[in-house]
């Protein structure tokens, strides 16, 4: 008998570094110049006022203040309207 399974029989033997997406600075918290707000895979999060958004998807601040967020209607291509949360610097 073995003791250790060998490398060829084993499928699941791996698993891939967490990612720690999320929202990084909470609504209502202050923000300053390039600090990232909220790290994301799609953009279920959309960026408002004084946001930026990365090539990953990643909402920063492009300004100092006040993190807000709120709620967008958005019509989707088959027609069904969305509600988006919207992240802003104020």
């Amino acid at each position: 008998m073995a003791t250790k399974k060998s490398g060829g029989a084993s499928k699941n033997g791996r698993d891939s570094n967490p990612k720690y997406l999320g929202i990084k600075i909470t609504p209502g918290a202050s923000a300053t110049v390039g600090q990232i707000l909220v790290r994301q895979r799609g953009t279920d999060i959309l960026p408002g006022k004084g946001v930026g958004i990365g090539k990953d998807d990643t909402l920063f601040a492009l300004k100092d203040g006040k993190v807000t967020l709120s709620y967008k209607r958005k019509t989707h291509f088959d027609n069904k309207v969305l509600r988006k949360k919207v992240v802003s610097v104020v």
